[in-house]
């Protein structure tokens, strides 16, 4: 006899497919079984208990599955209900939502078995023989100190200590370590008097968080630069392991990820916290979740796919900066891990606590609206000055290669005083433009409606957006004149600039150009750290959570790209980056000092940065978005589409138009090109989905965009629904 079971699979379409299969082993909801559809073989997911066939449906009707993977279901129920939710919320296929929840290695089909981890631990006989260790052993005692301050340690998290593989040979042949299979780990528990002392604001923080208790809740700790932030956190988490939980711990980006980890195993042991993150192979992003998955990993510190993985035991969530756009996924499954976090503490009864200096502006009207509590570390932790901030005007002022004279001598009277140096602008390169000084030809890209940016490291001229690359040609094609010029600044121009201008000193870049590894980013923030690097000039990556102790002097080369976008968040970005950016100067006990370069010194949003801070922009732009009825104080979706020609996207964007609900509150802006209309040699144009209620947004959503592919001209170009989008691109 034979049943039927409803599969999620992973392919653009929405709702699941019944296939049939014997009663003699039918898999659980949460199984992977391997189907074919349209010819191919692929992996689904069982989303129902098995069901016998109506009378209109003849089993014939229906392909068998092929095989069953897994006797257990790989995700839990609770898991396939964060599942559909967030295929519900963001109108995206349950069987490509499902997928997301897994690695990739399972999402090929492999066998979801979880590797035992060995440890090394120290034995009592190891204990002794440390104190009676000859002050020439440096190696040995590096290994056996180890040992006793994190407990039980894995092989590769010993790769650090230098001779390791002799010493570990040494000390098993003495008996004075140990090597176990691996059990469920235990946190280290220092005493309260090995613990760092907490300032006031902190203790406070930290009172609230246990007097809110173990279920569900929401907090916003606000905290200036350097005031803390991640101290509150290890002690959240301290409270949670203790009791026998798990804690999730997400930042923005892989570059962030290491740091982190390393100040949470340092706190709690190497056994107890792992990383999740793209830059781990597939074979090592699926242990740690199955070990996630089985309750054996206390600690996860991940990127945004971090959101997704299953804790049968999870008793925290911490989002740090969370204001960051990183959390929202930009193609495919577009939710937003930060609020796909508190959805989860939400479900599963866990607290959240959203970690920023420069809160959002939707978190802060949550607090505003006591959905939210409110936390606040206003001082630094070493009782600093915040830095002095400073707008210079530089309307006709000689500039040396983008740097004013005023910014130029107090980069000169930092270095000489001992202080590093930070220089910010958000432009990779070397020139945005090549032009011909005769007949001013401008080099564009052919696939996309933007200038080609110079990288003069390279010799070559990219498109940063679709990534066409060519050699920049020796004569103008228009007029055959040799007189070309790179117009602008980017981070190699600038960099070069002050290697010529300062010449003792060590100038480097800090961008995805100079970086493009973890290793390579964890070297150079090595060098900083210790003092080797006079000077950082970079991009966005420089404002997101590093600290540079011996940072004194911050200069921002250009603040004036955010003001006049078309994009209603740009302000509000600006702000935040630019805080950002200020923060890390002045946190070695000495106040710093931060030159912002501006043609538009009156501006009100900068005048408001400048003398209220951060707190006295949102505020001032959550006035403004009221009054406008923006985001937070009403919901948007934003219907996307691609076509070969401009007329193909408009006509389709159109009709969807027209057959969208009618519902009060509910109203379509567009279509409209997109900022950018042509990117990889396609034509884009979008459609604004605008509500006051979230509700009611979903109810005209829902009936509406299963019409979408029977639209004329659907089939010949790609169209995709955004919720929530937090770039209008």
């Amino acid at each position: 006899m034979e049943v039927l079971l409803s599969v999620a699979v992973p392919v653009p379409i929405y709702g699941s497919f019944d296939y049939r299969i014997g009663t003699s082993a039918v898999p659980a909801p949460g199984c992977r079984v391997e189907i074919l559809f349209n010819h191919r073989t692929l992996i689904g997911i069982v989303v129902s208990e098995a069901r016998e066939p109506g009378e209109t449906e003849p089993l014939s009707r229906f392909r068998p599955i092929e095989r069953v993977i897994d006797a257990e279901p790989l995700l839990s129920p609770a898991m396939m209900a964060l599942g559909q939710w967030i295929a519900d919320y963001y109108h995206h296929p349950i069987g490509e939502v499902l997928t997301a929840l897994l690695p990739v290695s399972l999402r090929r089909g492999e066998p979801a078995q979880l590797r035992a981890t060995p440890a090394y631990r120290l034995t009592e006989g190891g204990l002794a023989a440390l104190d009676r260790l000859p002050a020439r052993s440096q190696r040995l005692r590096a290994l056996l100190e180890a040992l006793r301050d994190q407990g039980a340690v894995s092989r590769a998290g010993l790769n650090g200590i230098q001779g390791i593989a002799a010493s570990l040979r040494r000390c098993l042949d003495e008996g004075w370590v140990e090597l176990a299979a691996e059990a469920l780990p235990s946190p280290i528990r220092l005493a309260e008097s090995e613990l760092p002392q907490l300032t006031p604001d902190q203790a406070r923080a930290v009172e609230a968080l246990e007097a809110a208790g173990s279920g569900f809740s929401t907090h916003l700790l606000q905290g200036v630069t350097g005031s803390g932030k991640t101290e509150v956190y290890l002690r959240a988490i301290a409270r949670a392991i203790a009791h026998g939980g798990q804690v999730l711990l997400l930042v923005p980006e892989i570059g962030l990820t290491p740091q982190l980890l390393d100040r949470v195993r340092e706190r709690f042991g190497e056994m107890v916290v792992d990383g999740y993150h793209s830059g781990l192979n597939d074979a090592a992003r699926g242990q740690v979740w199955l070990r996630a998955a089985s309750g054996r990993l206390p600690v996860v510190v991940g990127t945004r796919s971090a959101a997704l993985l299953p804790m049968p035991r999870l008793a925290l969530i911490i989002v740090d900066e969370e204001h960051d756009t990183s959390f929202k996924q930009q193609d495919g499954l577009r939710y937003s891990a930060r609020d796909v976090a508190v959805l989860r503490g939400s479900r599963e009864n866990a607290p959240v606590i959203l970690g920023s200096a420069t809160p959002s502006l939707e978190t802060l009207q949550r607090v505003q609206a006591q959905r939210y509590s409110l936390l606040r570390l206003p001082r630094r932790v070493r009782s600093v000055d915040p830095p002095r901030l400073q707008l210079l005007d530089v309307r006709g002022q000689p500039f040396q290669q983008g740097l004013a004279p005023v910014l130029v001598a107090a980069i000169e009277r930092h270095l000489q005083a001992g202080g590093q140096v930070l220089l910010f602008i958000n432009r990779r390169g070397y020139a945005p433009a090549l032009i011909c000084h005769d007949c001013g030809w401008t080099a564009t890209c052919t696939h996309c409606d933007a200038r080609l940016t110079w990288h003069r490291g390279r010799g070559r001229l990219i498109c940063h957006h679709c990534g066409a690359r060519q050699v920049p040609p020796a004569a103008c094609p228009q007029c055959q004149s040799t007189q070309m010029l790179a117009v602008g600044h980017g981070t190699e121009r600038i960099e070069e600039t002050l290697r010529t201008r300062f010449p003792e000193a060590r100038v480097e870049r800090f961008d995805s150009d100079r970086l493009r590894s973890v290793r390579a980013l964890q070297a150079l923030l090595k060098d900083t750290r210790e003092g080797r690097v006079n000077i950082l000039v970079g991009t966005q990556m420089l404002a997101k959570g590093h600290d540079f102790a011996g940072l004194s002097l911050v200069g921002v080369v250009d603040a004036d790209q955010a003001l006049f976008s078309v994009d209603f968040r740009a302000v509000e970005r600006m702000g935040q980056l630019l805080t950002q950016v200020a923060g890390r100067a002045g946190r070695a006990g000495q106040r710093g000092e931060v030159i912002v370069q501006t043609h538009q010194p009156d501006h009100p949003a900068l005048r408001r940065l400048i003398e209220a801070s951060y707190d006295g922009l949102a505020a001032l732009l959550l006035h403004e978005r009221a009054e406008a009825q923006l985001p937070p104080f009403s919901h948007l979706a934003l219907l996307r589409a691609e076509a070969s020609t401009e007329q193909n996207a408009m006509d389709f964007l159109d009709a969807a138009g027209a057959c969208l609900p009618t519902l009060p509150g509910v109203q379509k802006l567009g279509p409209v090109p997109a900022p950018m209309e042509r990117r990889a040699g396609r034509f884009r144009a979008q459609l604004l989905i605008q509500a006051l209620d979230r509700v009611a947004l979903h109810r005209a959503l829902t009936p509406w965009l299963p019409l979408l592919d029977t639209l004329p001209g659907a089939r010949g170009l790609r169209w995709s629904i955004d919720v929530d989008p937090v770039d209008l691109y």
